[in-house]
């Protein structure tokens, strides 16, 4: 059960290790982009190649396709970047359900553990397969790998990382489970006093925007951990612009120094670079995107105005 890239992998490991996949089920096809043109999930997709049996509810306690979940007679299921399952989901094979998440567990409880690991500026992250249960995210932990975060690393890069390492781990929790040697742990085993837990929430546009109260250090986490999706935007007034402009910033240089600019302040040549002032320093502009352009370099943007 899987909707995006991240779910693929671990799908195609199982494809091409001949373990008996006998059903996939993802989200219903859904209109995207500017021609809001119906466009299949990359798991449909795959699972359209592969000639897998395919299964797309709108509810999941819809009887038609529980009925449906049934007669797959599945031993075990398994969650990828999937949305929240009922009991009567979650439940219905004999050695249960188990989720990929790309988190070390307890840690990161939510639907965006890689964006906020880095914007937190965390130096490791991981994978954790785990038995679903009632409340999200709060299963027994099955197993888990980690992995160092750069701190040249954005989301875009950890992703990738997790979700080859995650597909690994997915077929590692399979091939314990065949073989009945699962020891799946309580998560309160991880928690002890003065641990602190940190959430995973959605994010939300809004969630996305800089503020240049920061100091350097967190706007470039918090850059490295939007990009490239859903990306950091900030407003900023360009040097003898008349209107502030809205930039997506996919990239930025940090540099930590003592100024008497007041914050937000743009600092620019107007031909090759640009630096924000904050509290603590600068944050230098690299790779940017204005509304209806494509992803420039922070020189091409400024070739294109007027100083």
């Amino acid at each position: 059960m899987g909707t995006p890239d991240f779910a693929v992998e671990s799908l195609r490991i199982l494809v091409e290790n001949k373990y008996e996949v006998v059903g996939v089920i993802t989200m219903p096809d859904k209109p995207a982009g500017r021609g809001h043109k119906v466009q299949f999930s990359p798991v449909k997709q795959y699972a359209l190649e592969q000639n897998l049996r395919l299964l797309q509810p709108e509810k999941l306690k819809d009887e038609a396709f529980l009925e449906e979940l049934r007669s797959l007679q599945a031993d075990l299921q398994i969650v990828v970047a999937f949305r929240m399952l009922p009991e009567v989901v979650w439940n219905m094979p004999k050695f249960g359900t188990f989720n990929l998440h790309a988190s070390l567990l307890p840690q990161y409880r939510g639907a965006a553990p890689i964006n906020w690991a880095i914007i937190n500026g965390d130096k490791e992250t991981g994978a954790t397969t785990f038995f679903l249960t009632h409340e999200i995210d709060t299963g027994k932990i099955i197993q888990q790998e980690k992995i160092v975060i750069a701190e040249t690393d954005n989301a875009g890069i950890v992703h990738d990382r997790l979700m080859e390492m995650g597909a690994k781990l997915v077929k590692k929790t399979v091939d314990m489970l065949i073989e009945g040697k699962t020891d799946a742990v309580d998560q309160a085993q991880f928690i002890h006093p003065g641990l602190e837990l940190k959430a995973a929430p959605k994010i939300f546009k809004e969630t996305c925007q800089i503020d240049v109260s920061w100091n350097v250090e967190r706007v470039y986490n918090f850059v490295r951990g939007m990009s490239p999706h859903p990306t950091a935007w900030v407003e900023l007034q360009f040097p003898n612009q008349v209107e502030k402009m809205t930039l997506k910033v996919f990239e930025v240089e940090k540099a930590i120094c003592d100024h008497e600019l007041a914050v937000g302040t743009v600092v620019t040549d107007g031909k090759k670079y640009a630096k924000v002032a904050l509290s603590d320093g600068y944050i230098n502009l690299k790779s940017v995107q204005i509304a209806g352009k494509k992803r420039m370099e922070i020189g091409e943007l400024l070739r294109g105005m007027r100083f």
